[in-house]
């Protein structure tokens, strides 16, 4: 027997909560009528279903509704729908439909009590590693040999804007091409234009690397990058033309060099971490006893991992009124959010002890000085614990979107190790990680083809460009926010770290005016579009090569269809599912029009293409 078509979308149509209830709603065939049709949820940790009710006839759509319980007991209410008719059951749940009840982990969830900023998933994001962007004040670059990273080891090297970086693993950190804030703040007329409405920054804080992830000082912008005035501008700047700003923080481990630890003995006092049982600091850090051995960020012994049974480190971090994340949300500096590096790995002792509850300590911490402020984590795994919205708002999604992302268009897994899956697996893959995540949390998922962390993503696909462009259009029709990495706008390319830290080739900002213009063609959609920025999914084809979904939100129906293939394919796409009888559908990408008939579209895709349809 064939699943019957039913359809529960999680946006302000479909999930209308009130003080004490969540109204819920499907939709099915006019036609369909089946023995009973439920709603089940779990009040006091007990299953209860509840009959849900045809309460209206629109087309070839009837809509069901019913009113549940939110849970007392805690803020996640998890939901789905069962179907019985002719001696078989059906099961509409978050990852999709099955034939048996589905476990907790794929049931639709709705949290009552936190909720991501409103103002996160209308945005788009960019994301700038700063020594690599533009050198606006060539005065305060580093110098060769001005110092070194570990003692005596590691002399920094200054190189011209452009000239190739160091191979993996060799010098990488210790290469500096002189990227700063006054560079960044001279190109944000070109990020407005390209419609980029979030800056996210790598660290800027002072570090000897130039990645800076190895903070030496909390409190102060690195000063070959600025000053903290400088800093305090560029906010303003972007807050005058209504755009925001994320900063990276690195609050699992600091550098050798840092005050407390002072592995180069640079204090005058003394008084360092390293060497000495019976320095303040000591505790500072995970030492084994007396000895010089100590705990390293995944056993970097660079990197030296802070330790949170402390009291001062929890103080100076989170938990006092001048602490360093409250420091940076306040005036004069008032940033929109954070970036934690590495979250889920700090904690008490050798690991991760008692992580979820630094994390909440974290989110408690920024939300008391900005209740609005994005608090984001970093996670190159699943995530899906840290993300039931009483820790973070959101993550960078990839476990959920750069991990099948990568799969399906570029062939490889997250370790680069070839990994073929079909249209169906990735439509299923994509739908089981949202499936794990309040929908306003799916939402304020940061999306990323490619980072500071991967291979650009046109390396990965050996620089096919016209599936690079595939795999952005997916990315800003897809749930979540769309974060581009700096460079993307030119086709720039690169390896693995640092490779993939290139200087900003602006010599392609003419070149490659096909590449901007097609971004700007996105972000306008994205800006343009409130069923993109938070309306629900609902798959209209999947398989094989070719793929097609909708996001809907009210009247406005976006659909994204996909063809990866190397030979043209027809769709018929069942729009009707979507509300949608008769209507004229505009391609976004290249302006023609298409027209659906009896609840039907026909789409025509090129090999290796994509479209974007709004009707």
């Amino acid at each position: 027997m064939k699943a019957p078509f039913i359809y529960h979308g999680q946006d302000n149509r479909w999930v209308m909560p009130a003080e004490n209830t969540l109204t819920l709603r499907v939709v099915t065939e006019n036609d369909f009528e089946p023995d009973t049709l439920y709603v089940r949820c779990e009040p006091d940790n007990e299953q209860r279903l509840i009959r849900m009710e045809a309460i209206s006839a629109d087309g070839r759509l009837k809509t069901w509704q019913a009113v549940i319980p939110l849970n007392q007991d805690k803020a996640i209410t998890v939901y789905c729908f069962k179907v019985v008719m002719e001696g078989r059951q059906w099961w509409l749940h978050g990852a999709g439909m099955s034939t048996r009840m589905p476990g907790l982990e794929k049931q639709f969830r709705y949290n009552a009590q936190h909720q991501p900023p409103e103002w996160v998933n209308q945005q788009v994001f960019y994301q700038i590693f700063p020594d690599r962007f533009a050198n606006g004040n060539p005065e305060i670059s580093v110098k060769t040999g001005e110092y070194c990273l570990h003692g005596d080891e590691k002399n920094t090297i200054a190189k011209t804007w452009g000239d190739p970086v160091s191979e993996h693993g060799k010098q990488g950190a210790c290469e500096f091409y002189g990227g700063d804030l006054k560079g960044i703040r001279d190109k944000l007329d070109y990020l407005q234009q390209l419609g980029v409405t979030t800056v996210y920054l790598n660290p800027i804080f002072t570090a000897p690397s130039n990645h800076k992830y190895d903070t030496s000082d909390y409190l102060n912008v690195d000063p070959h990058l600025g000053t903290n005035e400088e800093f305090a501008a560029l906010v303003a700047n972007l807050h005058a033309r209504g755009m925001k700003i994320v900063l990276d923080a690195v609050f699992n481990h600091t550098s050798l060099n840092h005050p407390w630890f002072d592995r180069f003995h640079n204090r005058k006092d003394g008084q360092g971490a390293w060497q000495n049982p019976a320095s303040p600091y000591r505790e500072y850090y995970q030492f084994d006893g007396d000895s010089e051995e100590y705990i390293g960020w995944n056993g970097v012994q660079t990197l030296p991992k802070l330790n949170y049974l402390n009291r001062e480190v929890r103080n100076y971090f989170y938990d006092s009124e001048s602490a360093v994340i409250k420091h940076w949300l306040r005036h004069p500096y008032g940033i929109d959010g954070w970036r934690f590096d590495v979250i889920h790995m700090l904690g008490e002792g050798r690991g991760a002890v008692n992580n979820a509850h630094y994390v909440r300590a974290f989110r408690e911490s920024a939300k008391a000085v900005n209740p609005d402020c994005y608090v984001l984590g970093e996670h190159f795994f699943e995530a899906t614990s840290w993300l039931q919205g009483d820790q973070e708002d959101g993550a960078m999604n990839y476990y959920g979107f750069a991990h099948p992302v990568r799969a399906f268009f570029a062939g490889l897994d997250i370790a680069f190790d070839p990994c073929h899956i079909e249209a169906d697996e990735f439509a299923n893959w994509l739908m089981e990680a949202m499936a794990k995540v309040p929908w306003r949390n799916q939402l304020s998922q940061l999306n990323q083809l490619d980072s500071h962390d991967t291979m650009r993503f046109l390396t990965m696909v050996e620089g096919d460009v016209q599936t690079f462009r595939n795999a952005l259009a997916f990315l800003f029709c897809w749930a979540g926010v769309p974060c581009i990495y700096y460079g993307t706008e030119v086709a720039l390319e690169g390896g693995h770290d640092p490779d993939n830290r290139r200087c900003f080739p602006w010599e392609r900002i003419e070149q490659r005016g096909d590449m901007i213009k097609f971004i700007q063609t996105l972000t306008n959609l994205r800006r343009d579009s409130a069923a993109l920025q938070q309306g629900s999914i609902q798959w209209l084809h999947a398989e094989g090569d070719t793929l097609a979904f909708a996001r809907l939100l009210d009247e406005e129906v976006v659909i994204c269809a996909v063809n990866r293939g190397s030979k043209p394919a027809s769709l018929t796409l069942p729009v009707w599912q979507a509300g949608v009888e008769q209507n004229n559908f505009v391609s976004v990408l290249d302006q023609t029009s298409l027209t659906s008939v009896n609840g039907e579209l026909s789409v025509n895709l090129a090999a290796n293409s994509t479209i974007i349809l709004r009707g």
